[in-house]
């Protein structure tokens, strides 16, 4: 097989929530570049409305903004999606949020606020989307979901995100259990566990801790797009067609080796 189609996603249908900025914007573009139909989900419509329209002029982009940290947005997020599709080639459940405080102050808002859309949204989700999944699926090329889980829910850092841990723990556990469930259906799941990408969220960190993280990986530097690039289409594609049930670390070793 030539590695143009190994890594193919042209003619697939994908979705990719928290799609308008970050990891999920890296993901879209690549998807998109590369042949892919690409729905993309983010809570600020402008954003969303801006970066669909951005990416429309390279292939098929779709804005459909939506709050997934709340049920019925779910809900309509699935209802606008079966509107327009018969069937989902691969999602990716990328939205996320963070909240750091000391533990004496951590408030319950920022656990609720970041279990709900970074764990409970997953499931739901997916759950949501199952039947389009399945009509994907056949016996030569699975349905995938690729959840974005995090390094800091495989190791302890110094930061005092505990819902952020917590929960990114919790995505890369739960890709496990799905990932034994929907296999029977013909569904892949498996999670990117990504080290430090510039991003809103890296963009908090203060300079020195920074400069930390990157002094204490081997490869000496943060993420790059191509990067998650190219394990997002790897997941996605026929390359990743024995792979069920992993949580790639995709970090320069940060986590592995620190």
């Amino acid at each position: 097989m030539k590695i143009e189609d190994l890594f193919s996603v042209r003619g697939k249908v994908a979705l990719v929530t928290g799609g308008s900025r970050g990891l999920g914007e890296m993901i879209a573009r690549a998807y998109v570049e590369n042949g892919a139909k690409v729905y993309i989900t983010a809570r600020r419509a402008d954003a969303c409305d801006a970066l669909a329209k951005e990416l429309s002029i390279l292939g098929a982009c779709v804005s459909i903004p939506a709050d997934l940290s709340r049920m019925d947005e779910i809900d309509r997020l699935s209802a606008e999606l079966r509107k327009r599709e018969k069937s989902l080639d691969i999602l990716v459940n990328n939205a996320g949020a963070s909240w750091g405080a000391r533990f004496e102050e951590f408030p319950e808002s920022g656990w609720d606020k970041v279990m709900n859309l970074n764990v409970k949204s997953v499931f739901f989700l997916t759950q949501r989307l199952l039947d389009l999944l399945q009509a994907a699926a056949s016996e030569d090329a699975w349905s995938r979901v690729i959840n974005i889980g995090s390094i800091e829910g495989i190791r302890t850092s110094h930061q005092e995100a505990y819902s952020y841990a917590a929960s990114k723990a919790g995505v890369n556990h739960l890709t496990r259990i799905m990932a034994k469930f929907l296999a029977p259906q013909r569904i892949a799941v498996n999670a990117i566990a990504p080290g430090y990408f510039p991003s809103k969220m890296t963009a908090a960190m203060e300079e020195e801790n920074t400069q930390a993280v990157i002094d204490g990986a081997p490869m000496k530097r943060m993420g790059r797009p191509e990067d998650i690039a190219g394990i997002a289409l790897y997941l996605a594609s026929k390359a990743s067609g024995f792979v069920c049930g992993a949580v790639i670390p995709v970090d320069g070793g940060l986590a592995t080796t620190a």
